[in-house]
């Protein structure tokens, strides 16, 4: 089995033992679940700031460990100071070393729309995704068929969820409904991890102008954010450039002052 299909074989499994754990009539009773939630959408197209997605991920299954010792809270509010526009939380524990408990902690401390980064493989995970503080549910093109990903976005709607639909190619951008409300183009092979940001430049103009998009994986400089930026991206999914540092936070509130440096200076030019 390549990666992702290990990883589908796992969830799995987790998923029918936390639904005997966890039935959904207890997801329903957490404090979040009739929260509203903060929109995605709208931090995404906030003018006073650059789009970056800040991600929480101790490890992966390509690098191994990458910071094992981050702290969720220091490291969320510190991302979210730094003028990050939302962030986003590895709740895979196998294979990315999260846990659900990761980003309720973000949400604790932090107003801003957080995104669940798992790998939704059935409705319950929907359900779970609000009980633990979550604004947005990540579905992917890979994972699941057309049909499901309608049924789950609109279901995810239904619980006042905002949805990322995460697409590799042209053929999985069949998958868009109208229940998507951000289209991610994820420059990772998840098949072999290999990583190329030429994917998002491929897919930009063939994505529907309807939907906001973003890219996802890869980025490292600013000039990547300015030219996707050019391309009509508004988000740009940052994680383990930060999280390798001992001081992710940092990291992130370095990279968007660059950012923000090189837009003004092609202003002025």
């Amino acid at each position: 089995m390549n990666i992702l299909e290990k990883i589908i074989a796992q969830k799995q499994k987790e998923v029918a033992e936390r639904q005997s754990l966890y039935p959904v009539k207890l997801l329903e009773r957490s404090t979040f679940f009739e929260s509203p939630t903060v929109s995605f959408k709208k931090y995404l197209l906030r003018e006073d700031k650059v789009g970056i997605i800040a991600e929480f991920k101790r490890k992966s299954p390509s690098k191994g460990i990458i910071n094992k010792y981050a702290d969720v809270e220091r490291t969320s509010i510190g991302y979210m100071q730094s003028g990050a526009s939302a962030l986003s939380v590895l709740t895979d524990n196998e294979f990315f070393g999260g846990k659900n408990e990761d980003l309720t902690i973000a949400r604790k401390f932090n107003y801003c729309p957080i995104l669940r980064k798992d790998f939704i493989i059935d409705e319950y995970q929907i359900v779970e995704t609000k009980s633990i503080g979550a604004d947005v549910v990540l579905l992917l093109a890979n994972v699941l068929t057309a049909s499901q990903i309608k049924q789950y976005a609109q279901f995810a709607k239904s619980l006042g969820l905002e949805v990322l639909l995460e697409i590799r190619d042209e053929e999985e951008l069949k998958s868009v409904n109208q229940f998507v409300d951000v289209v991610g183009v994820n420059n990772r092979n998840l098949k072999d991890f290999t990583v190329n940001v030429s994917q998002s430049f491929k897919l930009s103009n063939l994505i529907p102008s309807d939907f906001i998009k973003i890219s996802e994986s890869g980025i490292d400089s600013a000039n990547t954010i300015v030219e996707l930026s050019d391309a009509g991206f508004k988000g740009f999914l940052m994680g383990e450039s930060f999280m390798k540092n001992n001081r992710p936070e940092r990291a992130c509130a370095n990279f968007i002052k660059e950012v923000n440096t090189l837009k003004n200076s092609l202003i002025t030019v």
